[in-house]
């Protein structure tokens, strides 16, 4: 058995901006959330996924704000968009998919925790997170946790996510801590490249294992003096946005893996459709289900 683990958050982004607005009868943008409809329709019929969660921020903030005040917040996000939120979880839930909105903790939090539990389980065979996040990459076991990216079509098992990072997946963390990550609004350490961080990372496995004795075998002296000198002068900094990028793994879910096995719409997902302006929609799903 598969276990499909979807970024809902990063769904409804690129349905979002992706393809065209499209608007519901009462006038209200509906099109990123009727666009995700058809990616997890997709997800379903192509892909054969029998157990699905997808996991939203159901408000954009977290722990994590009250760690660092310049971590990701709301700002800025097209209203259009943001007030889709609550729309795409009633809509997956019409679906029949099991919904995580997240409110203390964030999407990836979610799928981190079910992840972890649910690997464990001796009826599941690969766990499959949908989602191009580089933080969700510090999830990945071998083969049997992968990240899938959906759009480029790339399965990140663990000798991937080397070949990309240049770090195992446990480095990952310190890796984002180190470069930083402008999405989460995590800056990073001044001189920390990608390209350095990857070859320290790929002789230690965390921040508090670099020294000089490292820096100075990995790099020039002048080359090593500075990243010494940007780290360890700024190492509260380095470890606080590793922090910020570990994921927890203690979010308080319910279901078990039974649980999350489709068994078709929901009986609100014909009026949903009708609403948003998608009436021949709950058909095709329910095709889907008798196949």
């Amino acid at each position: 058995m598969k276990i499909h683990l979807v970024d809902g958050t990063y769904e409804l982004f690129r349905s979002f901006y992706g393809p065209p607005g499209k608007k519901a009868p009462d006038g209200m943008e509906a099109g990123a959330t009727i666009y995700l409809m058809r990616s997890l329709l997709s997800l379903i019929t192509q892909s054969k996924a029998t157990h699905i969660a997808c996991a939203f921020d159901h408000e954009i903030r977290s722990f994590r704000n009250q760690l660092y005040s310049g971590y990701k917040t709301g700002d800025g996000i097209d209203p259009d968009l943001l007030a889709q939120f609550e729309l795409a979880e009633a809509a997956v839930s019409a679906m029949g998919i099991i919904v995580w909105p997240m409110v203390e903790f964030e999407a990836d939090d979610a799928i981190a925790t079910a992840a972890v539990r649910f690997a464990n389980s001796p009826q599941v065979k690969q766990i499959v997170i949908c989602s191009p996040d580089k933080d969700l990459c510090q999830l990945v076991v071998q083969d049997s946790i992968v990240c899938w990216d959906r759009r480029r079509e790339i399965l990140y098992d663990e000798i991937a996510v080397k070949e990309k990072y240049g770090v195992a997946p446990k480095s990952i963390p310190d890796f984002l801590g180190l470069v930083g990550d402008s999405a989460d609004g995590i800056p990073g350490i001044k001189g920390w490249g990608a390209k350095s961080t990857s070859k320290i990372l790929s002789q230690v496995d965390h921040i508090e294992d670099i020294d000089a004795a490292v820096l100075t075998t990995a790099f020039s002296q002048g080359r090593a003096k500075t990243l010494s000198q940007n780290l360890f002068a700024n190492l509260d900094d380095a470890l606080l946005f590793r922090q910020l990028t570990r994921l927890r793994l203690d979010v308080p879910i319910k279901e078990r893996v039974e649980d999350l096995k489709w068994r078709g719409p929901s009986e609100d997902l014909e009026e949903f459709c009708s609403n948003v302006g998608i009436p021949d929609f709950p058909e095709k799903v329910i095709a889907a289900y008798k196949k």
